[in-house]
């Protein structure tokens, strides 16, 4: 802007140049907007059906691009395995692309590729899914080789052992990676006993156990209709979507959904925890801090994001990363999550630090615990949290599939169809109180696990005024 027009611009802002304590404050100074609130769904793009087998259907329009997804995503995941098969969702998924119906592995890749699509196929805690996105004038083979895929896997022996042979390797090389071990060993501080207290993709112990057999039964018992949720995301007609799944899995087996696995232990830890995973060649130590959490349909779930917002999920605006960062300088990064499951998961703080520092954040992670509780979040904090969950929110559901992602993830959790839309208002609605009480009961720094991947040496001593000290090799 040439200086004539900048003077110009400040005189009719009422400003005079050289007032710097006139001018306009920036952006990251201001209050933040209003909460928005509104549809996200778009109501004349949406579809749904229910087949004569149980299988629930999902369309969701979008013609601006001639691309076309299309999936099936199950209402189980890696929770129903039984302990002593841990890792049975995830290698099924993973053999279920490693062949399907006439095609051997190579033949699917191959027909795949000449489409340019992609096939996805993962599990998580609470579901699992197969998916294809290509272009919509490959429609046809699009539902063709989804109905292979998740109806008829071959689950060759050969394909088995290679896809479990990679899984162990995989464990094996992530025992040095630290985060993987802090990972691995808080998991089994929390959860002994449970499914939760092991990786998703099992351990080699375990995973010796899983044949071609076993695979065929899991996938027999989850892979049905009523476990499941047809989807297709893009351009194609709801007439015509409809006629082909009813064409490919109108038929199906209806079966029942199968009961979730057991709850984990709670609370847990029941009492103060500290353990070292010794690692002595490192100068930088993992740290966790951590114990139960929420599930992901507790009533209170809004005001207990707004309150981790605050005090670990907000990134510049918490006070964690003020504290520990900001203020001590004792790391790069610190944050705190809720990890929301069918059954409650963990909640916990996560940082790194050098290894003469870590009572130091320890310390002061458990102080910032303990203040947010008794001192919870004031206005500005409680504003710029529903600001922040907003943005976030509304920025994750920017595309098409990330909008049916979200409406799969409510029927899966059995959430109302229409928590989407009034997401925003229910932040809106949330008290100051409701996140003060959130503080109170769900925080528990007294008794929570303190987990450290580092030298045991030089951390034993730093962490002794705390607790008992427990140290493992990894």
């Amino acid at each position: 802007m040439k200086r004539g027009a900048a003077l110009l611009a400040l005189g009719l802002l009422g400003l005079a140049p050289g007032c710097a304590s006139l001018r306009p404050r920036p952006a990251w100074q201001l209050p933040p907007p209003p909460v928005q609130e509104g549809s996200i769904v778009p109501e004349q793009r949406l579809h749904r059906a229910v087949l004569e087998n149980g299988l629930d259907v999902l369309l969701l329009e979008d013609h601006r691009t001639p691309r076309l997804s299309i999936g099936i995503a199950l209402r189980r995941g890696i929770a129903v395995e039984p302990l002593d098969q841990a890792g049975l969702a995830s290698l099924t998924t993973e053999v279920m692309k490693r062949g399907a119906g006439s095609r051997d592995a190579l033949a699917l890749a191959r027909t795949i590729e000449d489409i340019g699509a992609t096939l996805s196929a993962d599990a998580g805690w609470d579901s699992a899914s197969v998916g294809l996105t290509g272009l919509s004038e490959d429609g046809d083979k699009l539902f063709d080789l989804l109905a292979d895929v998740v109806r008829r896997p071959r689950f060759e022996r050969a394909e088995v052992d290679r896809a479990r042979a990679e899984t162990i390797q995989a464990l094996e090389q992530e025992k040095d990676e630290p985060e993987s071990l802090l990972d691995r060993q808080l998991d089994q501080v929390l959860y002994p006993g449970h499914r939760y207290g092991i990786p998703q993709d099992g351990e080699p112990r375990s995973l010796m156990r899983l044949d071609a057999r076993a695979l065929r039964e899991f996938h027999r018992r989850l892979f049905v209709a009523r476990n499941a949720i047809f989807y297709a995301v893009g351009d194609i007609a709801p007439d015509d979507a409809l006629a082909r799944v009813r064409a490919k899995f109108g038929d199906w087996e209806a079966g029942a959904v199968p009961e979730p696995g057991p709850p984990p232990p709670a609370p847990t830890p029941a009492a103060r925890r500290i353990v070292v995973v010794d690692r002595p060649d490192l100068v930088q130590a993992q740290i966790a801090l951590a114990h139960e959490g929420i599930s992901r349909t507790d009533p209170g779930r809004i005001p207990a994001l707004l309150m981790n917002t605050v005090l670990g999920g907000g990134g510049f605006l918490s006070r964690l990363l003020t504290r520990v960062r900001a203020d001590a300088g004792l790391t790069y990064s610190i944050g705190s999550l809720f990890e929301m499951r069918r059954q409650a998961g963990p909640f916990a703080v996560s940082t790194f630090t050098r290894v003469p520092e870590v009572g130091r954040v320890v310390s002061l992670v458990l102080e910032v615990l303990e203040s947010m509780k008794s001192d919870p979040p004031g206005e500005d904090e409680f504003r710029l949290a529903k600001s922040f969950n907003v943005g976030r929110f509304v920025l994750g559901l920017e595309t098409s599939q990330a909008i049916a992602a979200g409406l799969i993830d409510l029927d899966v959790y059995g959430l109302p169809r229409d928590s989407l839309d009034t997401y925003r208002t229910r932040v809106n609605a949330t008290t100051q109180e409701e996140v003060a009480d959130a503080a109170r009961r769900l925080l528990h720094p007294e008794r929570i696990a303190i987990v450290v991947v580092g030298p045991a040496a030089a951390l034993r001593a730093q962490l002794e005024p705390l607790g008992t000290v427990e140290v493992v090799k990894p």
